[in-house]
């Protein structure tokens, strides 16, 4: 099988490729180069340290290796899709954006344009095919790195031509291995984030160069105006710092709790478990996706409410128009709508959705 591997500079991608040639798969490297910063805004984002990274792996492996300029996909797809998301009062997740339209949509396309079989990734999780040839996504056996939730909307085709190699080790056997090889990037630190977010730049900092700031008043759920934002897409629910607010004199912090996008409003309540809207128990899911066989009746699933949450059990009730209602067993603190629910059966990925509001 001829296998083109995305390597992005990291560790993982490198320890993947290094299993896949020791399997005997003929392999090759690419980094996707998904960003340039045109104004020099962005500066610390650090492409042209990772693609010499990638390359020196691919060289002491004995791979071929190529660059990828997906930019003005990336930009289309991802970059824009979260803007927009901010822009209209959501929070969305970028990350799973990459992975369904870039990773093993685009990249995809263009392996297999090129002759390849498959593309591998570093993620930890595994896949599994079955006897019918449908492929599942089941956890990576790290508990603490499985990426299993950033891949809850791709789709089965785009499956059945992925391969994860490193999903069966935990993140120390890893590092172990790029040390054994001598791998260049052996003591390489994981990146933290999307590019652009890299280093010290804020998420705000980004999106003022996109969204201009709409001022407006900050106030208590039951309408009092307590103070001024700068504009609702710089604060998320749950947030506490930055709210330009001070504490008061019983020492409790305020939190953000909703955004009124038709009024410009910022809803803020004291940090306590009865602050109206904090906590949850009951939403109505969009865009329901399932990447093999779809869920069409009333059960109980697990599921994690967002990457890093440990999975909760959820009832799961399908509704009519691709939408679901969502019960969590236990209330969950500050979810928001635009994130991303991936639902569990076992350590099987079965798909997920967006969460559109709260159902009561």
């Amino acid at each position: 099988m001829k296998v083109l591997v995305a390597m992005s500079g990291g560790v993982d991608s490198s320890v993947a490729a290094l299993l896949l040639k020791e399997q005997g798969y003929d392999i090759a490297g690419a980094y996707i180069k998904t960003w340039m910063d045109e104004n020099d805004v962005f500066a610390e984002c650090p492409w042209e340290r990772d693609r010499e990274d990638a390359s020196a792996v691919a060289g002491l492996l004995g791979i071929d290796f190529e660059v990828v300029n997906l930019i003005n996909e990336y930009k289309a797809n991802v970059v824009n899709y979260l803007v927009e998301g901010y822009r209209h009062g959501i929070t969305p997740n970028p990350d799973i954006m990459c992975n369904r339209e870039m990773k093993f949509g685009i990249f995809l396309d263009y392996a297999l344009k090129n002759g390849f079989d498959a593309i591998a990734t570093g993620h930890y999780c595994r896949n599994q095919v079955n006897a019918d040839g449908s492929v599942d996504i089941l956890q990576g056996r790290d508990e603490n790195k499985d990426q299993s939730y950033f891949l809850a909307l791709v789709r089965q085709e785009q499956m059945r031509h992925a391969l994860f190699p490193v999903g069966a080790l935990t993140k120390s056997e890893v590092r172990a291995l790029a040390e054994k090889y001598k791998l260049p990037n052996a003591g390489k630190k994981d990146s933290q984030g999307i590019c652009f977010l890299a280093g010290k730049m804020k998420i705000n900092d980004f999106l003022k160069q996109y969204i201009p700031d709409e001022p407006g008043p900050i106030v208590k759920p039951n309408g009092s105006i307590i103070g001024r934002h700068r504009g609702l897409h710089r604060y998320t629910i749950g947030q506490r710092k930055g709210i330009d607010l001070p504490s008061n004199t019983d020492f409790k912090h305020f939190v953000v709790v909703a955004k009124r996008m038709d009024t410009n409003e910022l809803v803020v309540a004291f940090d306590e478990p009865d602050a109206p809207g904090l906590y949850t128990q009951d939403w109505l899911i969009r865009d329901l996706h399932f990447i093999n066989k779809p869920v069409t009746a009333a059960c109980t699933l697990s599921a994690k409410a967002r990457y890093r949450d440990p999975s909760v059990k959820i009832d799961f009730e399908p509704l009519d128009g691709n939408i679901t209602r969502v019960r969590f067993h236990d209330e969950q603190r500050a979810l928001a709508a635009g994130q991303v629910i991936a639902f569990y059966s076992d350590d099987i990925l079965l798909g997920g959705g967006y969460y559109l509001r709260p159902s009561v």
